[in-house]
């Protein structure tokens, strides 16, 4: 650690630092990750650092900033982190993204463990930013215009479409037969509550 910070401070003013100094600010984040009071200090020295972004390009480094604000209680402040760092590991991000999520309604239902259905509605009430989505990881919500078409068929001619009518609306909004049958399913649902 008194390593580390011998180096940070040296290459204090190099930009981008040298990749020996990122690389051990990678080891020391996975070295002390279950450590707290280790992890805080050396989370705190790359925040000062002007090379900080740089530091948030690494998903170990990443990870250890959320820890810290985490057990600090300052979920905000780890979810503004997540959206703005450079990582590229985005599968891993949303991830932490909704281990956020899940603590923060830990804390506020006094629990320890959530449901499989309080972890999906809490998804569905939190999705991940954009900027945080890898590609392959496409958004299950229609476009607008797909919802005002699906419901005004519903209101206009049937919210309980037969197998040629479904066909039909899947083809004209590019969506698969089974996604129109389960919309109209849900709709129903929907409209008895």
């Amino acid at each position: 650690m008194n390593e580390f910070m011998a180096m940070l401070k040296k290459n204090e003013d190099e930009h981008p630092p040298p990749r020996e100094l990122l690389n051990l600010a990678e080891q020391l984040c996975r070295e002390h990750e279950s450590s707290s009071p280790s992890l805080e200090k050396l989370v705190e020295a790359m925040t000062e650092s002007k090379n900080k972004r740089y530091f948030l390009t690494n998903i170990h480094v990443v990870k250890a900033f959320v820890s810290v604000h985490i057990h600090k209680g300052q979920h905000d402040a780890a979810c503004r982190l997540l959206e703005y760092c450079n990582a590229e590991e985005k599968k891993e991000l949303v991830q932490l993204w909704h281990e956020i999520h899940y603590r923060r309604l830990m804390e506020k239902q006094r629990t320890g463990v959530l449901t499989a259905l309080q972890k999906f509605r809490c998804r569905k009430r939190h999705p991940p930013p954009s900027s945080l989505c890898p590609k392959d990881l496409k958004s299950r919500n229609y476009s607008e215009q797909v919802r005002q078409q699906l419901h005004r068929f519903a209101a206009e001619v049937t919210a309980n479409p037969d197998k040629k009518q479904r066909e039909a609306l899947a083809q004209d909004m590019d969506l698969q037969p089974t996604q129109v049958y389960n919309w109209f399913a849900n709709y129903r649902r929907r409209q008895k509550s």
